[in-house]
């Protein structure tokens, strides 16, 4: 039986990782929207000749790597250049999570992705996880975590869905503002219900 998929997001230092590496210690597949999305564009890709085609070897850096801040100032400057961008990689970033998606062995899969409700991507996917902490908690953990002033990282949060969006999507809620004890704990106990659904995840 094709196994059903989870999408799993929370906002910036709510610990989704840290939630998708405790399911993957599981046995859980776990694919990252954001790797896949930098994996589409990597030396050797289909997506990365069509880039350099149409900006030229500038978008390019001396290794044969996209220069990705060349091309956010271009599409930035550009609705058009976005849109051109976002036609190109979105069905191969879409073919690639299904394909890796595909793979799992267990009855259901993770799509983990930061922007899974401002994507759109949550329709894809049968039920939703979103790991939720409070914010000043989401603060500290990513300016830690990134080195970051607390003015950058708000900043961030006010480009994501906020709290309350996520949760209005969401079929299940893990509240991170714990230890890894006890993130382990719940994510074990969301894994049992998951493994009784059989595939009737809503």
């Amino acid at each position: 039986m094709k196994p059903w998929v989870l999408g799993l997001t929370g906002g910036i230092g709510s610990g989704k990782s840290a939630v998708a590496t405790c399911f993957a210690e599981l046995g859980v597949l776990a694919v990252d929207a954001d790797q896949v999305a930098r994996f589409v564009v990597e030396p050797g890709q289909p997506a990365l000749a069509e880039i350099a085609g149409r900006y030229g070897p500038d978008i390019l850096l001396a290794d044969g790597r996209l220069d990705r801040a060349a091309l956010r100032q271009r599409i930035f400057q550009s609705a058009e250049e976005r849109k051109w961008l976002e036609q190109l990689l979105h069905p191969l970033i879409g073919a690639e999570v299904s394909a890796r998606l595909a793979r799992a062995v267990s009855p259901y899969a993770i799509l983990e992705s930061p922007l899974l409700i401002e994507s759109g991507q949550f329709r894809t996917v049968d039920r939703v996880l979103v790991v939720d902490a409070p914010e000043a908690l989401q603060l500290a953990r990513a300016m830690s975590r990134d080195k970051a002033g607390e003015a950058q990282i708000a900043a961030i949060m006010r480009t994501q869905a906020s709290r309350d969006e996520r949760l209005r999507h969401a079929d299940d809620v893990l509240v991170n503002d714990g230890d890894l004890g006890s993130l382990r704990t719940q994510v074990e106990r969301l894994h049992r219900f998951y493994l009784s659904l059989k595939g009737e995840a809503r």
